[in-house]
């Protein structure tokens, strides 16, 4: 599990829902017709709902670091 949240552009978020019928974490919600990540649920990252949103305002950056 990561503990970073998928990032919302809440501009382009219409508040359809497509990725909160997704998030197999329920980790996302709509309220006010905005999608807003949940407090307290880790992101498995798995980038489903970054993939059905038709805006284009979900997105799931990550950054793979070597040490």
């Amino acid at each position: 599990m990561f503990l970073m949240k998928p990032e919302i552009d809440k501009e382009k978020c219409t508040g359809c829902g497509l990725c909160v019928e997704v998030c197999r974490e329920n980790g996302i919600t709509v309220i006010d017709r905005v999608v807003v990540a949940v407090d307290g649920v880790e992101c498995d990252w798995c980038g489903i709902c970054e993939a059905v949103c038709p805006e284009g305002a979900i997105s799931c950056p990550f950054q793979i670091v070597f040490v």
